[in-house]
């Protein structure tokens, strides 16, 4: 029987119902904690809208090798969130982890792969992930829909893809489950610490808690100085192309083309500097759909259905940031752009840092005081 704590005074607040949100409120949720989720709804500018739904390793952790370790661990976590969501809510998100390719049209393009990854492990402190490097006639022994001009592949046999839209509803539907409070239509303007106590504040009243975590994507940039955290960000818009449906081809995911559990094609090879504009970029959209039907010349064949824009949470190195504001203990600020592959980290570590309210040894790593180290020459 579902848990009713909707009018009970929540032990803490999260700012945003996102995959990030929703995945640290389930994980609050399931330890007794009482939570409310504070979100905007449907005109939101959610980044789960542009998400890939990979659960990728490789390559993470270039220039910081503590993302090479926390992905890792996200990755080997997986089954476990994808089991617990199932046996809370009956939804089957769609986990798959036969391994990922990354597919270079071009023996330079191969190259520059491979040695980005010889750096990845060489670098003092990485944490190796293992993987191997094909050329054209073992890459078309596994993925045999590949065309003539694919030069090789890098696999990595950690690397998977879920069913996104079904782990949205996943985590939504478990908030009923465990007695989760959640606002929709409930944009956040203010939030006022004192005396340890927060108050979020908005058109429609107010919410009073000891601990509050933003994981309001983009919105974290003007509510993370009202607790005394900093959220720096830099402006990142992708697209996403989704063909009809078709016949299984493609058994594993590639980084920027995958074939989902229901059949569809989803190509996404955009990282576009613009803050303002979602309208779609038909120019970058047929670039990227060009250079998927070089890799798989099939696609040709087949109709688009569907694309969109979003706005992605992008942190200046691209690597998660997580805090406690130091001037308000209680504060937490959580931001991630590998929103899917990171979400067994925030269901479980991350929120077992926000319980005890100190963040481990293990995390010290990702606090944006990264971005105020003087430059050395």
């Amino acid at each position: 029987m579902p848990v009713n704590r909707t009018h009970a005074e929540p032990d803490i607040v999260v700012v945003g119902g996102g995959l990030m949100g929703a995945s640290l409120a389930w994980g609050l949720a399931r330890h007794g904690s009482r939570v409310c989720v504070l979100d905007e709804g449907d005109i939101a500018l959610r980044a789960s809208r542009a998400n890939f739904a990979l659960i990728w390793v490789q390559g993470k952790g270039l220039g910081f090798p503590a993302y090479t370790a926390w992905t890792k661990a996200a990755a080997a976590a997986w089954p476990r969130l994808a089991a617990e969501l199932k046996s809370d809510t009956g939804i089957d998100v769609g986990l798959d982890q036969p391994g990922g390719f990354t597919v270079c049209l071009s023996d330079r393009e191969l190259e520059a792969n491979v040695d980005a990854l010889v750096r990845l492990h060489r670098q003092p402190g990485a944490v190796a992930h293992p993987y191997e490097v094909l050329d054209h006639a073992q890459t078309k022994a596994r993925l045999p829909a590949i065309g003539p001009e694919v030069s090789g592949s890098i696999y990595c046999p950690l690397d998977g893809h879920v069913n996104s839209l079904r782990l949205f509803r996943a985590l939504h539907a478990a908030f009923e489950a465990h007695g989760v409070d959640y606002r929709a239509d409930h944009a956040v303007e203010t939030i006022e610490p004192h005396d340890g106590v927060f108050a979020l504040k908005g058109a429609w009243g107010q919410v009073r808690a000891p601990k509050v975590i933003l994981a309001a994507g983009l919105g974290n940039a003007r509510l993370a100085p009202m607790v005394g955290l900093d959220a720096p960000m830099k402006s990142s818009r992708g697209q996403i192309v989704v063909t009809e449906k078709a016949a299984p081809f493609l058994r594993y995911p590639v980084v920027t083309v995958r074939q989902t559990d229901e059949g569809g094609v989803m190509i996404g090879d955009s990282e576009e500097a613009n803050g303002a504009n979602l309208t779609m970029d038909h120019a970058i959209s047929s670039v990227m759909a060009e250079r998927a039907i070089r890799m798989f010349p099939l696609l040709e064949e087949l109709n688009v259905v569907r694309t969109w824009s979003a706005f992605r949470v992008m942190t200046l190195d691209g690597s998660p940031v997580y805090e406690q504001s130091r001037a308000y203990p209680g504060a937490f600020m959580a931001m991630a752009h590998s929103g899917v592959t990171l979400a067994p980290q925030h269901a479980y570590d991350l929120v077992d840092a926000v319980r005890a309210g100190t963040m481990p040894d293990e995390m010290a790593a990702f606090s944006t005081r990264r971005f105020h180290v003087p430059a050395c020459a």
